[in-house]
């Protein structure tokens, strides 16, 4: 996927802080806990609860918020179609980070085990 410049400046602009409560939404709305949630965010990004409330709290944009991440190995593992995209195909490194966290938070919405989601 080519993603165009304009695209990736919106998305890289727009802040952790003004997402997560859409992430939260969606999960608790499917019987998910917010500790599942931040377990599938520390999995992807390396950052345990007090790193990601700073990020909250700071209003870290995506582009800050991935620059920082550890991305965890097995992310390449994560696969499939999110927002009408293969993520396997997303070129740019960014786009490909934030979609795999999509990824994983459409996978814990929709019931799928830790363990699965994971990729353990």
């Amino acid at each position: 996927m080519q993603t165009t410049d304009k695209h990736k400046e919106r998305i890289a602009k727009m802040t952790f802080a003004s997402v997560y409560p859409h992430y939260v939404t969606k999960i608790e709305r499917k019987g998910r806990t917010v500790e599942e949630l931040h377990q599938v965010i520390e999995w992807l990004t390396g950052f345990d609860e007090n790193k990601l409330q700073k990020h909250l709290d700071n209003k870290t944009t995506f582009e800050d918020f991935f620059n920082h991440a550890k991305i965890n190995p097995n992310a390449s593992k994560i696969t499939g179609v999110i927002c009408g995209y293969r993520i396997e195909e997303i070129e740019d490194r960014l786009i490909r980070e934030i979609r795999y966290m999509d990824k994983l938070i459409d996978e814990l919405a929709k019931g799928k085990k830790m363990d699965k989601i994971l990729r353990t």
